[in-house]
């Protein structure tokens, strides 16, 4: 079955996916280069992969904190806000786009998140749909590439033909991400949605909030990955 062309809502601008944000059409109008769609996908996808940190030890799950802009503003985000900000981007640069969400497994967490958590399932992870050449392709620009050398995972790479997704491995062969339930793909955040779920599913994470914000996430995974 062909896939379902893109309308108007995959291009226009939300209070989250704000795509007309200053910031994010400048960035759009930065990276967004190449000579064609995908060239120009790609090099978008890299770009919020590499020069975004990510941390999910500063989870806001606020309107403000969830925006696609506020990842340019503060430099670092999780998969979640990421994915948005790669969708702002997009629909910047004219490329249609949506937000999909699933759950994964996720065997290389640290002790602080599991603790908090008291599960490895991290509910709707986010990642970003690409219309490129008459198909929407996922891509997932949520760990920098230095996150990944330093601690033996295998990049993220999209190439605009494949989907990008997490890879069931790391380098060594160990398990990494395992997908377990898919939320599907949405032309906005259905950020109540989201909320409701990490109230139900991490009843500990907003009394922690504090402490994981004042935590470093690198350090803890560079423990985790001594042991």
């Amino acid at each position: 079955m062909d896939p379902l062309p893109p309308d108007a809502a995959a291009l226009a601008p939300t209070t989250l996916i704000d795509s007309d944000h200053p910031a994010v059409v400048a960035f759009a109008r930065q990276h967004a280069v190449g000579a064609d769609v995908r060239e120009r996908a790609v090099a978008l996808t890299l770009a919020v992969r590499d020069r975004f940190r990510y941390d999910p030890y500063r989870i806001d799950l606020s309107t403000q904190g969830m925006r696609a802009s506020s990842v340019i503003a503060q430099g670092y985000g999780w998969c979640v806000p990421k994915a948005a900000l790669l969708a702002a981007a997009a629909r910047a640069a004219g490329i249609p786009a949506r937000v999909g969400y699933a759950d994964v497994r996720n065997h290389l967490s640290t002790e602080r998140l599991r603790r908090t958590l008291q599960t490895d399932v991290f509910v709707w992870h986010g990642y970003t749909d690409l219309w490129i050449d008459g198909a929407w392709r996922k891509a997932t620009p949520a760990f920098n590439i230095e996150l990944c050398e330093r601690f033996g995972l295998l990049p993220l790479d999209f190439d605009g033909h494949a989907d990008s997704i997490y890879h069931p491995f790391d380098k060594a062969g160990n398990r990494h991400m395992e997908y377990v339930n898919q939320h599907g793909a949405f032309d906005d955040m259905p950020l109540a949605r989201i909320v409701e779920a990490f109230a139900a599913t991490y009843p500990a994470l907003q009394a922690e909030t504090a402490q994981m914000r004042a935590a470093d996430f690198e350090a803890d995974v560079k423990r985790e990955v001594q042991r």
